[in-house]
């Protein structure tokens, strides 16, 4: 075995059990790198500003490397799945609805739930699935 396997096979053996890379690990990366760029260039014009950003930079960078190392896995995946839920799915969501070009979209006004219905119909009411509240629009 070369030094290299040995140290990949090392590796593997201190990650077992911990919870590595996630969506929401990845995401904090690249928020870090972005405020280290930002600071890189505010980093002659105001030092309360750039001690500001590196603090907050120390601090994600902390918090990046506990989730990574952490142990506690259902915790971990919960703030994940948070992550993915309310930041990352909404997202893709208004995304994928303005790329359909076949359906309209409607929000009930009592349970925010997004109704879908084919375009071209014209002026219609539609009944809410989950609370039976109805909603006037043209299609």
């Amino acid at each position: 075995m070369s030094f290299f396997q040995k140290l990949s096979n090392a590796l593997s053996r201190f990650m077992y059990g911990r919870n590595g890379s996630d969506q929401l690990g990845w995401a904090s990366i690249i928020l870090l790198l972005v405020l280290n760029t930002v600071n890189l260039f505010l980093r002659s014009s105001s030092d309360t500003v750039y001690m500001l950003l590196t603090t907050a930079d120390f601090v994600l960078m902390v918090w990046i490397l506990f989730r990574m190392f952490s142990r506690n896995l259902p915790k971990r995946r919960r703030e994940n799945a948070w992550f993915l839920a309310k930041i990352v799915n909404p997202v893709k969501n208004r995304r994928m609805r303005s790329m359909d070009k076949q359906h309209k979209y409607f929000t009930c006004p009592n349970c925010r739930t997004v109704c879908r219905v084919p375009r071209g119909k014209g002026n219609i009411i539609i009944t809410c699935p989950k609370c039976g509240g109805s909603i006037r629009g043209k299609s």
